[in-house]
């Protein structure tokens, strides 16, 4: 509770030095999914609980590096916010309805994937096309598309993922198909970008048999902490490990054939989750559908 309110008080000192963003369209809790051509087409997505953004091609030659791993906001309010924070120009900072300081860089961030061989993690860049299926308001979710990527000299692969959000929920259900050049199973590694919000470890939760992987970052000075976990079939389940940037789930897939994960993050500054146990008892309590046909 300590940490709690000096948090709170850093927060509100920050933001009352800072220009508040115009005000909202609308206080009432929506799922929303919108193109940022502004900001080289990021896809930004977010509900009443949680907010996210992945990258456009234009960005890996504007910003290089620059990758396909999944960013994750630190969000405080139940309304949409996450075009006006952006368009401000200065995401990074705290203007009293949240803020962008998870550090994706290359790494996976919030549940990116990739490809998983000879110990390496074979991985695209950032997304080609993407269509917005339902654009909100109870449920947002679209589908993008990454040109093929080399694993090694073995294959090429590519995918088409499905994101879904709907109200209520820290989880976004991810239905990835992937694609290859040559015949015969893939292990695909599904991440969590360590050192997101500062250097050091994290508490990490694997949890093999119930299906899912738990970070809790450490804080960021004067921002907080984010949480993420990945929710993830057992009966797909090779091992999990971690590479340099990434703790990592190791699934065995077929090419061609859609599987389900979820991906979910929260900030200890927002309204759901003050700590790790708080959010450790939500993960746990989840029930996921890993039938694609849903």
């Amino acid at each position: 509770m300590v940490r709690r309110l000096a948090l709170l008080a850093v927060l509100l000192a920050s933001s009352a030095h800072a220009d508040r963003l115009s005000p909202p369209p609308t206080r009432e809790a929506q799922a929303r999914v919108q193109i940022a051509p502004y900001r080289y087409d990021d896809v930004l997505w977010e509900n009443d609980r949680t907010a996210h953004r992945i990258y456009g091609h234009a960005l890996e030659a504007a910003e290089p590096p620059s990758g396909s791993g999944i960013d994750a906001w630190g969000k405080s309010v139940r309304w949409p916010f996450m075009d006006r924070q952006l368009r401000s120009g200065d995401q990074h900072a705290e203007h009293g309805e949240g803020l962008d300081f998870y550090d994706v860089r290359t790494g996976r961030g919030a549940g990116g994937l990739g490809i998983w061989y000879d110990n390496k993690l074979w991985t695209s860049r950032n997304y080609r096309v993407v269509r917005i299926l339902n654009p909100g308001p109870k449920v947002a979710s679209f589908e993008v598309s990454y040109a093929p990527w080399p694993v090694d000299i073995v294959r090429n692969v590519r995918e088409t993922r499905r994101f879904t959000l709907p109200l209520g929920t820290s989880f976004t259900r991810l239905v990835s198909t992937l694609q290859s050049s040559t015949a015969g199973p893939l292990v695909v590694g599904i991440g969590i970008g360590k050192h997101t919000t500062g250097p050091g470890r994290e508490d990490v939760l694997r949890d093999p048999a119930h299906g899912f992987l738990s970070v809790w970052s450490l804080p960021a000075e004067g921002k907080g902490s984010m949480a993420v976990a990945i929710l993830f079939d057992p009966k797909s389940l090779v091992r999990i490990t971690e590479d340099a940037d990434n703790y990592l789930i190791l699934l065995r897939q077929r090419p061609g054939v859609p599987f389900v994960y979820y991906s979910g993050a929260a900030w200890d500054g927002g309204p759901d989750f003050h700590d790790r146990n708080s959010w450790t008892r939500y993960v746990r309590a989840q029930r996921p559908d890993f039938d694609p046909r849903h």
